[in-house]
């Protein structure tokens, strides 16, 4: 059977944990609570500790997205800035209202776009097959790029924002995008094995 004929339309957090099995507020907040604290771990793993530290954390965006889905993928990453902005130190290097104002920023609003993009996606379907997985982790990773880029470029010039803030992550985006290619649809065959008995 198909994943996306078994489960039209569903996140794969809505497989594995309908509605209607706790209050949906109570529900909202647990999953979008979990999901920040998800993000402020990944963006302390350091797997590449060099001048641009790489984290794990665009890997946890998209896939918070993809699991979540558009609306509450988008709200749990609008949550986890909010929480860097009143000064909790989620973000890689601590928090506070300067970092939107700093190199990053671009970057923090395409985590938000990122997130909604790859939910809305998923919520098509996107998250059943590999090779749609993959096109989506990528359409996720061209939200994150294209307003972190040109947030970086007007505030230090184009060299530096394409030196800086794009050519380190490609390689370790390439990897975290087939590990989601992989890991996506085999959740959603885990998914469909559990509720078949």
């Amino acid at each position: 059977m198909n994943t996306t004929t078994a489960f039209p339309q569903q996140t794969l957090i809505g497989a594995l944990w309908p509605e209607g099995s706790l209050a949906k507020p109570l529900r909202l907040a647990i999953l979008a609570l979990a999901g920040t604290a998800l993000l402020t771990l990944s963006a302390k793993i350091q797997i590449w500790p060099g001048p641009v530290p790489i984290t794990m954390q665009t890997f946890v965006i998209l896939t918070i997205g993809m699991t979540y889905g558009w609306r509450l993928g988008g709200a749990t990453l609008l949550l986890y800035l909010a929480e860097g902005a009143v000064g909790l130190p989620v973000f890689a290097a601590g928090g506070g209202i300067a970092y939107f104002a700093g190199p990053t920023g671009g970057y923090l609003v395409g985590f938000v776009l990122a997130a909604a993009l790859t939910g809305w996606l998923a919520e098509r379907g996107w998250d059943r097959q590999p090779a749609n997985t993959a096109l989506a982790m990528l359409a996720g990773n061209v939200a994150i790029y294209l307003p972190g880029l040109a947030w970086l470029a007007a505030l230090k010039g184009s060299e530096i924002a394409i030196k800086y803030g794009l050519m380190p992550f490609l390689m370790s985006d390439l990897v975290k995008l087939a590990l989601a290619a992989a890991v996506m649809p085999l959740a959603w065959k885990a998914v469909r094995r559990w509720r078949n008995g």
